[in-house]
């Protein structure tokens, strides 16, 4: 599978097939494993005063890590959500804090209007699907790898999601940067550059 359109043809039945099994997993199922991936951050990154954390808000059945977003923030953190700013551009991170003005982005997912920009320390991304290897299967933007590449080599990225997001490769590529650790669950961590 060397083609790129063999490649992206496979890529996007893989993510329209995880995206979907995704979905069908019940509310309290998800719920559950959020707060085990919450748990499992505190431990792997140890969210304090003086560090910047870019999460994401939950989109399509991915975790919902809004209550640990307000955990690490009341710990000193400051927390960013990404915005797309344009096609084939690096994402750019806006401070977000609970209760601040939001409003919608692309694909019409809440974003902080008018927040402080932030370089993060720490970039948790969510999954689609994810190797052995730390490669991440997300939308098929590119948006976290072009902004990973551009940020270098002193931030962490962490991905997040669902155990079953878990595949044998995703035929990473040149441009696929991997994830420094795995978080799917309270003792399913992955560390892989960390």
């Amino acid at each position: 599978m060397t083609a790129p359109a063999d490649l992206s043809q496979w890529r996007k039945a893989q993510r329209e097939a995880l995206i979907a099994a995704r979905q069908a997993v019940p509310a309290e199922e998800r719920t559950h494993i959020a707060a085990e991936v919450a748990e499992a951050l505190d431990v792997l990154i140890a969210p304090g005063p003086g560090m910047v954390i870019s999460l994401y808000w939950p989109f399509r059945g991915e975790l919902d890590l809004r209550p640990w977003m307000a955990s690490a923030q009341a710990r000193g953190a400051q927390l960013a959500l990404p915005l797309v700013t344009a096609k084939g551009q690096p994402l750019t991170f806006r401070a977000w804090w609970p209760g601040c003005t939001m409003e919608r982005g692309i694909w019409n997912i809440l974003q902080p209007a008018d927040t402080p920009e932030l370089v993060p320390d720490v970039v948790i991304a969510p999954l689609v699907g994810f190797d052995p290897q730390g490669y991440r299967l997300g939308y098929g933007g590119g948006f976290f790898d072009r902004t990973l590449a551009g940020l270098g080599s002193g931030v962490r990225a962490v991905g997040v999601g669902h155990p079953g997001a878990a595949i044998d490769t995703i035929h990473p590529q040149w441009h696929d940067i991997p994830m420094n650790a795995t978080v799917t669950g309270r003792d399913r961590v992955l560390r892989h550059r960390w």
